[in-house]
């Protein structure tokens, strides 16, 4: 089986888990290697997500791991199973290898809860929201790179749109990202409308945290808890001006959980929330 020099971001959190499945059996690479009958190297392959891993081959370590969680090896095994090709790999090379890997969480997500505190989210941008947005990014993209920046990021959008089960999202926009001008009064009446429509959609809750309701967990960061079939593999995004930051380790994930509950219980209600939005579009 080929070895591959960049893995996917599904292929590394497989072997993650993998490797987490082992330690927590106390068991090392030397050990596992000889339980299964299989090189170190091998071993250490797949848990960096460079060596592709069967279904089948993630039960036998289950097993091996003595891992009694049903569920969460059922759905190790459904990610050792995939082998399409997602639309985002069509740009590798031409996008941030962080934007590919956004795009695949995305696309495999349950669920997403969401917290942005300058900006709108960005599967509720409109284009020129996003045009404006990244139109002041340093370094400044050429008109070529915004194109297919702008682009990338319409194609994310269709992942709250798709029939087959779309993910449930909530969305928590402070205040300072309804009022923070980017493209001029035109561009965010537009943007302020495509948000009220998009919390219609019956797998879209928006909530907006007031000026009011004061200081809250994080205040000075966006993130994202995307979640997968089980709590185990959900993940955390953050966003930063040079990168994106993806965070799955368990002890992480409990806190960013309760970071978002205290978050969500600062905002106002969805239909506050709508009513914040209406107020805004008229205003501005």
């Amino acid at each position: 089986m080929t070895v591959r020099a960049t893995p996917t971001v599904r292929l590394r959190r497989l072997g993650a888990e993998l490797r987490r499945m082992r330690e927590a059996a106390g068991c090392n690479v030397v050990q596992a290697a000889r339980l299964l009958g299989l090189e170190r190297t091998r071993i250490s392959n797949m848990e960096a997500g460079r060596l592709g891993v069967t279904a089948d081959r993630v039960r036998s370590l289950a097993s091996v791991y003595q891992c009694g969680d049903r569920a969460y090896v059922d759905a190790l095994a459904a990610m050792a199973e995939e082998r399409v090709k997602g639309w985002w790999e069509e740009q590798r090379g031409r996008m941030p290898v962080a934007a590919l890997e956004l795009a695949e969480l995305e696309h495999h997500a349950l669920g997403i809860r969401a917290v942005q505190v300058t900006h709108f989210p960005g599967l509720l941008q409109t284009e020129e929201y996003a045009k404006a947005v990244f139109s002041v990014a340093v370094p400044e993209p050429s008109p070529v790179e915004l194109r297919r920046i702008l682009s990338f990021r319409m194609r994310r959008r269709d992942v709250l749109d798709r029939e087959d089960d779309p993910p449930a999202t909530t969305f928590l926009i402070h205040e300072t990202a309804l009022r923070l001008d980017f493209g001029g009064p035109t561009v965010m009446r537009a943007q302020l409308k495509h948000v009220l429509d998009a919390s219609e959609r019956p797998n879209v809750t928006v909530r907006v945290i007031p000026f009011a309701a004061g200081g809250f967990p994080s205040a000075g960061a966006s993130m994202s808890l995307v979640a997968g079939p089980v709590p185990q593999l959900d993940t955390v995004q953050f966003d930063s001006p040079i990168d994106t930051v993806l965070v799955d380790a368990p002890a992480a994930l409990g806190k960013y959980r309760k970071t978002l509950d205290r978050i969500e219980e600062r905002s106002l209600d969805v239909a506050k929330s709508r009513d914040f939005l209406r107020d805004m579009s008229e205003r501005t």
